[in-house]
């Protein structure tokens, strides 16, 4: 049974920084793509970050361009989003999902951990 837990979210001032954990099990980190979404209340769900484990690209978003990196670590089959220069619209639930395909295509998901980044 493939499951996928995140940690790491929490309280933040802004302009600080967060590791976001995404702990895999049921499968090993050689699946597809796997990678970051996030969501506030009332507004459209937001891919903000992925890697495709055949050939290591990344992708980020244009709002966190140059302020998160993706990485992945095999050994622990746990995928990380650095997080840095935190602003309060980063605020949001942040949701690890892995699939064939970026964005539309996850179709598993973990339920999230909640950041909350302060002005």
């Amino acid at each position: 049974q493939v499951q996928l837990v995140e940690s790491g979210g929490g309280l933040v001032q802004s302009g600080g920084s967060l590791r976001l954990s995404c702990a895999a099990s049921g499968f090993i980190l050689d699946r597809y793509v796997i990678g970051w979404f996030r969501q506030v209340p009332g507004k459209e769900r937001e891919g903000v970050s992925c890697v495709s484990v055949s050939d290591g690209s990344t992708y980020y978003a244009d709002s966190v361009k140059g302020r998160f990196t993706i990485s992945r670590d095999n050994v622990k089959n746990t995928v990380y989003l650095q997080m840095s220069s935190l602003k309060p619209e980063d605020t949001a639930a942040y949701y690890c999902a892995t699939g064939p395909s970026w964005p539309y295509g996850m179709d598993y998901w973990g339920k999230g951990t909640l950041v909350t980044v302060s002005s």
